[in-house]
């Protein structure tokens, strides 16, 4: 079964929730039963002290602890508080009465100020925790004499506190992970709304409800949205343009074969010659609009295209077929500019305008090329530049080349063809194609496609 995106996104934001407060309830109850360690050690502390200080030497030299003792659990049996001193030997000076029928383990001597804190068992498997220090009395002839003074806790109290905060603990804990996945799903909800309108979008482009997905998205998405809407454009620009080709070529067949049947029809001998005419101006119109509906036009992901090397590859390709014109190339292009299209556009489209550059000049060309400004975030586009000191296009021509609609049964030949295949190209690219006269008296043709 494939999960959504927003059921993807919960359960990886749930997971990491319940890790992260496991790991929090995992630290917290560790750092309470050390926090409960400590309290039981300072409360065994407490209860040693009281009994050092109830200690004292009897008339026979002897230690000895007197009744009533300090704490009242030292005086019942079993009562879980236990009490003994042990002299240098290991003997037994004193024992309370709580440890009765019971035995605490035998523990190495320590040196006097030294104690000792720790888990043990009572010699029934009663578990303890134990506190242990080393002290040394001096009775009145100077004799010095060595104690341990032990006391004992079981774990009863400290179970019960750690059991009682693991409850509350767990209970706190898992309420904040429902509470926190119910905020996460609707935060994530809120948060991928942005996605649910996008594909409800793309499903109303495919059902025909709408032509494009609206510009309201957040920034994270307008980089997609803009994209896809670009390919969308540019699928229809190519139908409109395969469109418009099939209707030109319809258009411009009418006129040859008006011709031919004319000539079929006629009485008299078939004019061969004019046969042949209306049949090479029919390839001609069928070469030119198949290499118009070609043109790939702006993609919405395109590899970029080096302008320098594409321009040196079409240039000594040209000075081989002109080698008798003996015309020098001057350029200006960064190594790094690129151009973000099919490469076979800027092939043809270079190859069409230093074709009539080479054609037409008499001694020289400059080409020279930049990128051409785009909108913050959009790749850039292209300025490209090319003049030749040829006798330049006039006027009535460059108006025909640059009319929008023009046929080919209506274009000369010449500098016409191959400027109107170039404005083709320009055109399903967005841009702009101008001719102008420089001060040489040839021609400046610029081409300006924007950057996207």
């Amino acid at each position: 079964m494939t999960l959504s995106l927003n059921n993807r996104m919960l359960m990886a934001a749930s997971v990491a929730s319940v890790v992260f407060l496991g790991l929090t309830g995992w630290v917290l109850d560790r750092a309470f039963r050390a926090s409960a360690e400590t309290g039981v050690h300072n409360h065994l502390q407490g209860q040693l002290y009281g009994l050092l200080a109830a200690a004292d030497i009897g008339a026979d030299g002897r230690l000895r602890v007197p009744d009533p003792l300090p704490e009242p659990r030292f005086s019942r049996i079993r009562s879980g508080l236990y009490a003994r001193i042990v002299d240098a030997a290991g003997d037994h000076v004193w024992r309370s009465p709580s440890l009765l029928g019971s035995e605490l383990p035998a523990g190495d001597g320590l040196p006097p100020g030294r104690s000792d804190f720790g888990r043990t068992e009572t010699s029934d498997s009663e578990a303890l925790f134990w506190l242990r220090f080393g002290v040394v009395w001096e009775v009145g002839d100077g004799t010095v004499s060595k104690y341990d003074f032990e006391v004992a806790e079981d774990l009863v109290n400290y179970s019960a506190s750690v059991s009682s905060f693991r409850r509350s603990l767990w209970f706190w804990l898992g309420g904040a992970v429902v509470v926190l996945l119910v905020v996460q799903g609707g935060v994530l909800r809120w948060s991928l709304k942005p996605v649910r309108v996008v594909a409800d979008e793309v499903a109303a482009i495919e059902r025909g409800n709408a032509s494009r997905l609206s510009a309201d998205y957040p920034r994270e998405l307008s980089g997609l949205t803009r994209n896809i809407n670009a390919f969308i454009d540019n699928e229809r620009r190519h139908i409109d343009r395969y469109r418009n080709t099939l209707g030109d070529l319809a258009h411009s067949l009418k006129t040859p074969l008006a011709v031919l049947r004319g000539i079929v029809e006629a009485d008299r001998e078939p004019d061969r010659d004019g046969i042949a005419v209306q049949i090479d101006r029919m390839s001609d119109i069928v070469d030119y609009q198949l290499r118009r509906a070609a043109a790939a036009g702006r993609r919405t992901i395109a590899a970029p295209v080096p302008v320098c090397a594409a321009v040196g590859k079409v240039s000594n390709a040209l000075r081989k077929v002109y080698t008798d014109r003996n015309i020098t190339i001057t350029s200006s292009i960064p190594d790094d500019l690129c151009f973000y299209g099919d490469e076979g556009d800027l092939m043809e489209l270079l190859g069409n305008l230093l074709d009539n550059a080479f054609k037409w000049s008499r001694a020289h060309i400059a080409i020279s090329a930049q990128a051409a400004s785009g909108a913050a975030g959009h790749r850039a586009g292209l300025r490209l530049l090319i003049s030749d000191d040829g006798p330049g296009i006039d006027d009535a021509m460059r108006e025909r080349v640059l009319a929008r609609g023009v046929r080919l049964d209506g274009r000369v030949d010449g500098q016409g063809l191959g400027l109107a295949s170039v404005k083709d190209i320009v055109d399903a690219y967005g841009g702009a194609l101008t001719v102008d006269t420089n001060t040489q008296g040839g021609a400046d043709v610029l081409v300006v496609i924007p950057g996207r």
